[in-house]
């Protein structure tokens, strides 16, 4: 196909060989198949700011840290050199969560690098060499829903001890290979400790998958990791190894009205997004 011309520049760099197809085009970025020397790899270009579609991208982006005060001072004057840098601290942002989880023991995909707001990583396949399906496409036994759950439930567990969350989780962000679940998509990633929106966001994420695992096995429907885990978080007692049960009991003192209007809101909202991108996939199949 015709080289894009976002990724023009990187061709001519020798850093991408081939622009095989398009993969998706989303509302933050747009997605290509590329060769780079023998590998088959994805190229992921971000749109800019004015084209993006995010809902409440500064919503996510409260807490994320900047290198100097110059840059503090241009986000808040929103010049146009903060808007630079506000691009870039979304960019950078996917990158940095990818490496920190993959470090941290959780399965995303591999990246080789950010240039010029493309990043370069990993193509997620099945057994046959073929792009890996989203979690929305896949059915399941209910055994193998139970343990996809467990490994997703550990994945958000082992995000939450780094520091990160993942603030747009659902079967429409976990790819499934031969090897299980995949977590993709997190240039709205949201820091745990510093984001006054954390813990709703947390709560959703959670939530998403035990109502779509919960489709296969309804008993999961019952249980409340998201709430275990986030005590244990506030606690400072979660680690990696925490084992968890999916049990918790509100103590149900000093409850904050505005939290869970806060969290009841945002499912709603979670689900109106959720039908348009079922509508959306339904449409892209015809």
């Amino acid at each position: 196909m015709k080289t894009p011309k976002r990724l023009q520049p990187l061709v001519e760099e020798g850093l991408i060989d081939e622009v095989i197809s398009r993969l998706m085009s989303g509302k933050e970025a747009d997605v290509f198949v590329v060769r780079c020397g023998e590998h088959i790899r994805c190229a992921k270009v971000y749109k800019d700011a004015i084209k993006r579609s995010f809902k409440k991208a500064a919503q996510y982006q409260e807490g994320r840290q900047v290198r100097s005060g110059r840059e503090a001072r241009a986000l808040a004057k929103r010049s146009k050199f903060g808007r630079e840098q506000e691009e870039k601290i979304w960019q950078n942002a996917e990158v940095d969560a990818l490496s920190r989880l993959a470090r941290a023991g959780v399965r995303v995909p591999e990246t080789f690098g950010c240039i010029d707001g493309v990043l370069l990583m990993e193509l997620v396949t099945d057994d046959f060499g073929d792009v890996a399906p989203r979690l929305n496409d896949v059915s399941m036994s209910q055994e193998q829903a139970i343990e996809d759950h467990g490994v997703m439930m550990h994945y958000i567990k082992l995000m939450l001890c780094e520091g990160i969350i993942h603030g747009d989780l659902s079967e429409f962000n976990v790819l499934v290979d031969a090897y299980g679940p995949v977590v993709i998509d997190l240039p709205q990633a949201v820091n745990a400790a510093a984001n006054n929106s954390a813990k709703a966001m947390f709560l959703r994420d959670v939530n998403n998958m035990r109502r779509y695992y919960g489709d296969f096995v309804p008993a999961l429907m019952h249980t409340q990791y998201g709430k275990e885990m986030w005590a244990l978080y506030e606690e400072g007692n979660l680690t990696p190894s925490s084992a968890l049960t999916g049990e918790f009991e509100d103590s149900g003192i000093n409850a904050d009205v505005g939290s869970v209007l806060d969290e009841i809101n945002a499912a709603m909202e979670e689900e109106f997004e959720r039908r348009d991108r079922v509508r959306d996939a339904e449409q892209g199949g015809e």
